[in-house]
């Protein structure tokens, strides 16, 4: 390979080969290399059988850095934390200064702009680029969400635009998200989001399932025909194709025969942990993370099962008899209205983080570039751009008129599944505290005056109050005891 290519990338697991591939395909040639060179020579042979694509394979990290054009630009995707700072160490002692790095993988923000200053000292520029869309996604058409080096960015646009989703009238899903971390920021509020989804999916099958007594040809009935309407996204359409497909190893449907136990890699623990760091309410999002801690307690629940069994409390505490074309209407109106509520928190959180940093991120343009090749692609992301587009401060996405509308016509049915499911004995924690956040949301007045005067109480930590600007502190406990001789 006389001529040096246009970009290399370095880690080439499922995603890692896969993105090579596309980029090659794009028409972009590519040199790729992996510490275990088995992955390269399969990459390579890959390459040759899906279309004698311009990809070239290097065992080792020099001749690989070499062999592209400068200034180079390098895609790494490998696991997170330590790996990478090994890898970028193996890499930069071969770049020269202008040469620029792209982390493709799940990177905690802060990791990513730590590098980006130690790059620049080498005079090496360097992205934090978000990659959803999974191993169909990299190979297809992903949303990228890149943040870090503007420089760095100008050096691949003409690359990520082709290689990103193409959305018909919103164009590429890619966009230069903003300054330092943002790009892995951003990623990581939309796994957390995804967590919710995923989440509020489940539950609605398991109202339909354990309550409506459906079986897994109706769900998958019902989810394709909610995949034509204003739940068409493709944890929808995925969730429809899971209920249609039999066991290759025994009788039945393959969904029941799947232990009941969810794994996690850790963006939706972090998507929490910077919604309590940021004082934002994010309910629906906790209680998905919460559900898949519980969902690890498979042993101890076995065993809770038995101890309550033993007391009279059966799985499903009341059978109730129920009209299955309306039970799945209301699922449907409920699943949506939750979903309005777990978007509305990862926005907020990200607009949070945006002001804190001074990021200045573009939340309808975040919509627009998860409209493809991301998990949580939904025809619903469209009605969240124009609600930003309507109003760029938008204070939650409850309030904007459109969505405000749809949330009320669908509340009835809400209230209805949340109440069936609790008299079940179902939980709905998506559900239940995606209403709970409605309803304390749109109420001027909450409790919170209690909690506030028993802080004063015992802390003397004071209050305000509503009738007269200032700060007041009342002696409580001296006027409580005085009452009480």
């Amino acid at each position: 390979m006389a001529t040096p290519t246009r970009i290399g990338l370095a880690g080439l697991a499922v995603m890692g080969q896969n993105l090579a591939l596309n980029i090659a395909e794009k028409g972009f040639p590519i040199s790729v290399y992996n510490r275990t060179t088995s992955k390269v020579d399969e990459t390579v042979e890959r390459a040759k059988n899906e279309g004698n694509l311009p990809l070239y394979g290097f065992h080792d990290p020099e001749s690989f850095v070499l062999s592209i054009q400068k200034p180079r630009v390098i895609i790494i995707l490998v696991k997170a934390g330590a790996p990478v700072d090994q890898t970028i160490k193996t890499l930069s002692s071969y770049m020269e200064k202008g040469d620029c790095i792209i982390d493709g993988g799940n990177e905690w923000y802060e990791n990513t702009e730590r590098r980006e200053k130690d790059m620049a000292e080498l005079g090496l520029r360097y992205l934090g680029m978000g990659v959803s869309g999974g191993e169909e996604g990299a190979r297809n058409g992903p949303s990228l969400m890149p943040g870090g080096s503007f420089e760095a960015y100008k050096y691949i646009e003409d690359i990520l635009l082709k290689v990103a989703a193409q959305v018909p009238d919103s164009g590429p899903c890619v966009t230069y998200i903003g300054k330092g971390g943002s790009g892995n920021f951003v990623k990581m509020v939309h796994n957390g989001i995804e967590y919710g989804d995923m989440q509020l999916i489940a539950e609605a099958y398991d109202v339909l399932k354990s309550v409506g007594k459906l079986s897994n040809d109706e769900l998958h009935q019902a989810f394709s025909e909610w995949n034509i309407g204003e739940l068409q996204s493709f944890l929808i359409e995925i969730t429809a194709d899971i209920f249609g497909i039999k066991d290759d190893k025994a009788d039945g449907h393959l969904v029941d025969k799947v232990l009941d136990k969810t794994g996690m890699k850790g963006t939706g623990k972090w998507t929490v942990q910077q919604a309590a760091e940021l004082s934002i309410a994010a309910p629906t999002i906790a209680s998905s993370l919460d559900s898949r801690f519980l969902s690890g307690l498979k042993d101890e629940r076995v065993q809770a099962a038995k101890v309550f069994k033993s007391c009279g409390v059966s799985d499903i505490l009341v059978e109730q008899s129920v009209d299955k074309k309306q039970l799945i209407d209301d699922v449907r109106k409920a699943l949506y209205a939750s979903k309005i509520c777990s978007y509305a928190q990862g926005m907020n959180l990200i607009r949070a983080k945006s002001a804190e940093k001074g990021w200045d991120l573009k939340l309808g343009e975040l919509a627009r570039i998860w409209k493809g090749g991301c998990i949580i692609r939904a025809i619903f992301l469209d009605r969240i751009k124009q609600a930003y587009d309507r109003n760029a401060d938008l204070a939650n996405l409850l309030v904007d008129e459109e969505f405000a509308k749809e949330v009320v016509e669908r509340q009835s049915a809400w209230r209805r599944v949340v109440c069936l499911a609790i008299t079940s004995g179902i939980s709905t924690p998506g559900m239940s505290s995606s209403l709970a956040y409605f309803d304390s949301y749109r109420r001027e007045r909450l409790p919170a005056n209690l909690v506030q005067a028993q802080r004063d109480y015992f802390g003397a930590h004071t209050y305000e109050r509503t009738d007269m600007p200032g700060s007041f502190h009342t002696e409580w406990f001296k006027i409580a005891k005085q009452s009480k001789i």
